[in-house]
């Protein structure tokens, strides 16, 4: 595994509106690693996937991809940066009048100029690394959750991408999928060489296959850890993000008066 990173996040600010959703955020991923980003709601998490695929640029600081200043790119080679990352979306996003196969010789029949008998050798190789050759027919709506996922993850790596992101890609999904879905994931940053980033809130999954959690508070990176850091951690706000908590350094009551102040003065 090499230590170069792959990616690079150095002093970033980014929000909405006015309203900052990362200040100060520092991240470095090398080439290689799987690498499990978690953290409260409106915490920036889905922010961060969208500052490294470019879909949104930093208000300051930089976002460098493979060496590539993100902010400084021209529309072309945006786009050309952007062809060599995978995107696994929440809910797989698979086009519902295409089957399966359709669905995953999309990217080849799109950006590259490859013969039918090629293409459909290439779709036969992913549906066969996510073990669903047999369904290369079917329609989406006749898949199951964890079947919709994993013909999403093979459409995903059809361009051999260096870096795939993955934002929640267990949601939703009974346990037998989010483990087959988990391992799939591991096994193909392994085959393929990728680098990978997910955004979970699978705490168990993450602590499986990522190489490190980083976990992001108040726009920047609380803590950068391994698995066995993770677990093995007495930090309170980790420890109540790690056993879900209601009650901890993230409080269950929003800030207000107190209570029977309030009560008394609405009589």
């Amino acid at each position: 595994m090499s230590s170069q990173p792959l990616i690079e996040l150095t002093d970033v600010r980014f929000g909405y509106g006015e309203r900052p959703v990362l200040d100060g955020f520092h991240l470095s991923v090398p080439k290689g690693q799987i690498v499990a980003v978690m953290g409260g709601s409106g915490g920036g998490k889905t922010s961060l996937l969208s500052l490294i695929s470019g879909r949104n640029t930093a208000w300051s600081g930089e976002v460098n991809i493979d060496g590539h200043n993100m902010s400084g790119l021209s529309p072309k080679k945006l786009y050309a940066l952007r062809s060599r990352m995978g995107m696994l979306f929440q809910f797989g996003a698979l086009f519902t009048d295409m089957s399966v196969y359709d669905n995953i010789a999309f990217p080849y029949r799109e950006k590259t100029d490859l013969p039918e008998p090629i293409i459909r050798d290439l779709v036969l190789m992913k549906l066969q690394a996510v073990g669903l050759r047999g369904a290369a027919h079917f329609m989406p709506h006749e898949l199951s959750g964890g079947m919709a996922r994993r013909v999403a993850l093979a459409r995903a790596i059809a361009l051999d991408p260096m870096l795939m992101m993955y934002d929640e890609p267990f949601t939703g999904l009974d346990p037998i999928s989010v483990g087959v879905v988990a391992q799939l994931i591991r096994k193909l940053n392994q085959t393929f060489g990728l680098t990978s980033i997910i955004v979970t809130h699978d705490l168990t999954e993450s602590l499986r296959i990522a190489d490190r959690v980083v976990i992001i508070s108040q726009g920047k990176v609380y803590r950068d850890l391994s698995p066995q850091e993770v677990r093995e951690s007495q930090d309170s706000f980790i420890r109540q993000f790690a056993d879900g908590l209601p009650d901890g350094p993230v409080p269950f009551h929003h800030v207000a008066r107190p209570y029977a102040e309030q009560l008394l003065s609405e009589l």
